[in-house]
């Protein structure tokens, strides 16, 4: 078969939703066992909660492996090296390594320290709430609709009933507000990995822009006075878990962005608090309301199904 043929196949069977959903629902699973890994990881290096310079060496340790380990496996199987061969994808690149890994994951952890996880949980989830609406407002075949709107309240409502025993409602910049905008430079990852993947390779997007941007926290941890008060092998073993599990999810969901729109795979993000709440019972040990689970996974599958439904 020739490779364009070839090409068109793999296509045309990204787009169907038995492919898709299921990868899809592959990579939120890996992100989800990502929240109790990152647990273990403090207790292993012993982080304090406090501790953000520390807390930002551990993400940026993690994002540099995860780009090493995405160049090096993506350069083994198509027997070349994965290097950027212009100015156009170096710019690509850094743009992605600015927007999806330093300014998202910074935010992100700063948030972390300040509030509570049953409201970061919920307001990361807005961030697949984002993603809908500003693909609507960039593409025009990702038209926002009754459907997508109600499918996406759905997948929200679930990540707020499941937090709402332990959930403090307030607002704070340094808190909810640092959390609210990672979820927005998530929302506008994903519509620029849509953009840029049709020009540049989504491997070779993710795996310079995770070295990149990972190296970037790294710097500026160690400026900041980030240490690891004790280094242990579980502690190596969990960030090489957690570096594995950006490389494969990140590089796999950019591929699924790259054929598809953008509200169709963001809203499959509701299923990663959902899932680390069931990973964390199983993990760490922690409690878990069985019924009340049940509901929320039915609110979020609802939503999606909806968002994705086909006549």
């Amino acid at each position: 078969m020739p490779t364009d043929s070839r090409t068109k196949t793999r296509e045309q069977s990204l787009t169907r939703p038995a492919l898709y959903i299921p990868l899809a629902v592959l990579c939120c699973l890996l992100w989800s066992s990502a929240f109790p890994l990152i647990k273990l990881g403090y207790r292993y290096f012993a982080i304090e909660a406090a501790d953000v310079p520390a807390q930002i060496l551990f993400a940026g340790c993690r994002f540099a492996l995860a780009g090493v380990l995405t160049i090096l496996a993506a350069s083994l199987l198509s027997k070349k090296p994965l290097l950027p061969r212009s100015r156009q994808t170096w710019a690509h690149i850094g743009i992605l390594a600015l927007v999806q890994t330093v300014l998202q994951y910074s935010l992100f952890y700063m948030a972390l320290a300040h509030i509570e996880g049953s409201s970061g949980s919920i307001l990361n989830a807005a961030g697949s709430f984002f993603c809908v609406l500003l693909a609507a407002a960039v593409f025009r075949s990702d038209r926002l609709g009754a459907k997508k709107l109600i499918g996406c309240a759905l997948g929200l409502l679930g990540i707020v009933l499941l937090n709402l025993k332990t959930l403090q409602v307030s607002f704070r910049f340094g808190g909810e507000g640092l959390m609210l905008l990672s979820a927005l430079c998530y929302a506008l990852s994903s519509v620029l990995i849509k953009r840029f993947a049709q020009s540049d390779s989504p491997a070779l997007l993710s795996g310079w822009q995770f070295l990149c941007g990972g190296v970037v926290m790294v710097a500026g941890a160690l400026a900041c006075g980030g240490r690891f008060a004790q280094v242990s092998t579980a502690g190596i073993l969990s960030v090489l878990y957690l570096a594995f599990v950006s490389a494969a999810a990140y590089t796999l969901w950019g591929i699924l962005l790259k054929y598809n729109p953008v509200s169709k795979i963001a809203v499959f993000g509701f299923v990663i608090p959902l899932g680390g709440v069931l990973l964390s019972a199983l993990l760490l040990g922690e409690q878990v309301d069985v019924p009340l689970s049940a509901a929320c996974l039915g609110l979020v599958s609802a939503g999606i199904v909806l968002v994705n439904w086909q006549r």
